[in-house]
């Protein structure tokens, strides 16, 4: 599942007329290096949230399949359905009938061209008894006191010395997005706006989330300013 809802204030006036996802980066829309590379590890059923100005980004995307034969791309239109994003974990649950058991989530506005989804990642997941595995990647200047912490046996930490920064890549299970872990019905039905952190944080506290570093290249293209530096990189 690809999350391209959300608003993309900091990245105004760019986003004013074009969602986020979709601003050119290095001669493509930012959200294509993403799909490139989930096609390139053989995950070609594709789930896109969208809400502000996503008529634009199915535009764009409904030729996908064509494109790329054996490809399924699905949208779950929370602007239209709701006119408002859902959150991230409101986002997911409302696609949860789009979804299998376990699937990859990730940010439609991170850049990681080398960040390989692997099978054996998924077939490592599945074997075990965790409901999320995160990649974590090294602080940033605009994140310098990081998100989790990661003990020495794998596991994600809500408290820890040291915190590294979520990268927005991870492997899920539906089963973090039911009860007793969410309390929105899955499908969202009523449109609730629940994020993501707090059904983390709780799964954290059970044990039952891991994580692993991720050093390749990364950016959280937040800003106009960051969009420009990797124009130029």
């Amino acid at each position: 599942m690809i999350l391209a809802a959300g608003r993309g204030m900091r990245m105004r006036p760019l986003t004013d007329t074009t969602p986020k996802p979709l601003l050119p980066l290095r001669g493509k829309p930012l959200m294509q290096w993403s799909l490139e590379a989930l096609a390139r590890g053989g995950f070609d059923r594709l789930v896109i949230n969208t809400a502000w100005l996503g008529e634009q980004i199915g535009e764009r995307f409904a030729d996908w399949p064509q494109q790329h034969p054996g490809a399924e791309v699905q949208f779950s239109h929370e602007g239209q359905d709701f006119g408002y994003a859902l959150e991230t974990a409101g986002g997911i649950s409302r696609a949860l009938p789009l979804l299998g058991e376990v699937f990859w989530v990730l940010a439609g506005d991170v850049y990681a061209p080398g960040f390989v989804f692997g099978q054996e990642s998924v077939d490592r997941f599945i074997a075990s008894d965790r409901l999320a595995h995160l990649w974590l990647v090294p602080n940033p200047a605009h994140n310098p006191q990081g998100d989790f912490g990661l003990s020495a046996d794998g596991l994600a930490l809500n408290h820890a010395e040291q915190k590294h920064t979520y990268s927005t890549i991870g492997l899920y299970r539906r089963a973090l997005f039911e009860q007793p872990w969410c309390d929105v019905v899955p499908g969202n039905p009523q449109g609730t706006a629940v994020p993501l952190a707090p059904l983390l944080r709780k799964a954290m506290d059970a044990g039952l989330v891991s994580a692993e570093i991720y050093t390749g290249p990364w950016t959280d293209v937040g800003t106009p300013e960051r969009l420009a530096e990797l124009q130029q990189g």
